[in-house]
């Protein structure tokens, strides 16, 4: 790739669509990136449109480049399984073969999750972390991603796991602790549960913990007690787009 060639990545979520080339050896945007509101009937084609929006907005500094694209969704080889936040008309839509068509030209489509938990694997708080890497995105739900040396192992859907007869997401995001007006420790609590659970049954070398909460990880990250460390994430809203540019590049290589 040339200098002046670098990949797109984009990022599409509940409320907005946001877009930016990527310097894949720096890890971090090579231009600001732009943001759309995302439509309010957010079908496969309308977000596709607002998608080759953005890509000609940066058109100059990422031709000939593949084009990665993240959504709150289960995504299996490009066919999108489930539906969060978006449409729910998403789902059994060969998203990578509708974008690439509405592009002209080659697009991956991955979780939003597993793109930011690649992207930290390569380039922030798991950088170089041999083993297992348990990833979890701690917002409106909980978001996961399991990498091992690197290596994504998509669509894990952790934040789902049932613990004492309850989806875990539904007791332990960060939606919940404000809703319910948790104090740090009460939170700290069902956080606890949650994350030795996982522990137990993945046994990681190392958890990183996004969502925007992390720019508070220290009031509550120091409160639990597990076998691995567990540290908050570096890239923060920058994840996604970086880690769907490197899951692009990744697929058009291979």
């Amino acid at each position: 790739m040339s200098t002046s060639q670098h990949t797109l990545g984009l990022d599409v979520g509940g409320s907005g669509i946001k877009g930016a080339p990527v310097d894949l050896t720096a890890g971090a945007f090579s231009a600001e990136r732009l943001r759309e509101e995302t439509p309010e009937v957010s079908t496969p084609q309308a977000v596709g449109e607002i998608i080759a929006g953005i890509a000609d907005a940066f058109a100059e500094q990422t031709q000939g480049q593949p084009v990665g694209v993240t959504v709150p969704a289960v995504v299996s080889r490009g066919t999108v399984r489930t539906a969060a936040n978006i449409d729910s008309s998403w789902i059994g839509t060969d998203a990578d073969a509708l974008f690439s068509d509405l592009l002209e030209r080659e697009v991956h489509v991955l979780n939003d999750a597993d793109a930011a938990g690649l992207a930290e694997a390569h380039f922030g708080a798991a950088r170089s972390t041999r083993g297992l890497v348990l990833m979890t995105t701690l917002g409106t739900g909980i978001g996961t991603a399991l990498l091992h040396d690197g290596v994504l192992i998509p669509n894990s859907e952790l934040g789902h796991i049932e613990i004492d007869g309850k989806d875990a997401e539904t007791r332990a995001a960060n939606s919940v602790r404000e809703a319910k007006d948790l104090d740090w420790d009460e939170w700290a609590d069902r956080l606890q549960t949650y994350y030795s659970t996982l522990e137990n049954l993945l046994w990681p070398e190392l958890i990183v913990v996004g969502g925007g909460v992390s720019k508070k990880a220290e009031k509550f990250l120091p409160r639990l007690h597990l076998r691995a460390p567990i540290v908050p994430a570096q890239l923060l809203n920058d994840a996604g787009i970086i880690g769907a540019a490197l899951a692009a590049q990744q697929a058009a290589a291979r």
